[in-house]
């Protein structure tokens, strides 16, 4: 297992009909490759997903909120491309802070707070939760934030 974005650990899965092939060692071992080229491809075919895959942009005064979620389960794996990392850093300025919530694997949610909207964070931090709570398939609870295009975790968000 690889890990990515803040440690977040990556599982390398196959996609089937009614259910997912999650690649182990012996996997690896049957195909004679190595997990360099199994990263390798899984985040070619990412980014090739990825390219085709619109946002969900949401505007009000001073504050900015993109999404993806399409359903495919390759939602929040978004994060994993230094490209997408790049552009929500671009479409969300000039905000002072970028959260990221990955909730689940069907949702990569962002938002660009301006100054004083500490409040939006705490609201932000609890939708994340609650999300992450309620998800059949998980991925994380917590709130992080994109700071220099590297996504690192959050200190806990202050509440209203």
């Amino acid at each position: 297992m690889k890990a990515g974005p803040a440690g977040l650990p990556i599982l390398y899965v196959i996609p089937g009909t009614g259910f997912d092939v999650v690649v182990d060692v012996e996997h690896l071992l049957s195909w004679g490759v190595g997990p360099d080229q199994v990263h390798a491809a899984a985040m070619s075919n990412l980014g090739t997903w990825s390219t085709g895959a619109s946002w969900s942009d949401e505007s009000d005064g001073g504050r900015r909120v993109l999404w993806s979620e399409w359903g495919e389960g390759l939602d929040a794996t978004r994060i994993l491309l230094t490209e997408v990392r790049r552009q929500l850093a671009s479409d969300l300025a000039p905000a002072r802070r970028i959260l990221v919530g990955l909730p689940e694997r069907n949702l990569l949610i962002a938002v660009g707070l301006a100054d004083g909207d500490d409040e939006f964070a705490a609201m932000f931090a609890d939708y994340i939760a609650d999300r992450a709570h309620a998800a059949d398939e998980p991925i994380d609870h917590r709130v992080f934030e994109l700071l220099d295009g590297e996504l690192v975790e959050t200190e806990a968000m202050p509440r209203a």
